[in-house]
């Protein structure tokens, strides 16, 4: 035996999935619960529009960008809508 604490190098898919439950937290999606891996800084939300005319098979959606509070460390995570982005 090495000693060594093979855990702490093992991938996520060898240590299998964490999942933590998270809420958003204003904007077009607030109160929308979800589930993330790995506490990502921020998520994106969108939504679908309606295209009027030929669009040659674009679709176009509008995109919200929520960032997580730093300050919550327990579950439910909190992602605050950020007003300002993109």
């Amino acid at each position: 035996m090495s000693g060594h604490d093979h855990s702490r190098t093992k991938s996520r898919s060898e240590r299998g999935t964490e999942w933590e439950t998270a809420v958003l937290d204003g904007g077009p999606a607030d109160g929308v619960r979800m589930r993330v891996t790995d506490r990502p800084a921020v998520v994106q939300v969108t939504y679908p529009c309606e295209v009027e005319g030929p669009a040659g098979g674009a679709q176009v959606e509008a995109l919200y960008v929520y960032r997580r509070d730093p300050r919550v460390q327990e579950q439910p995570l909190r992602y605050g809508f950020d007003q300002a982005s993109p």
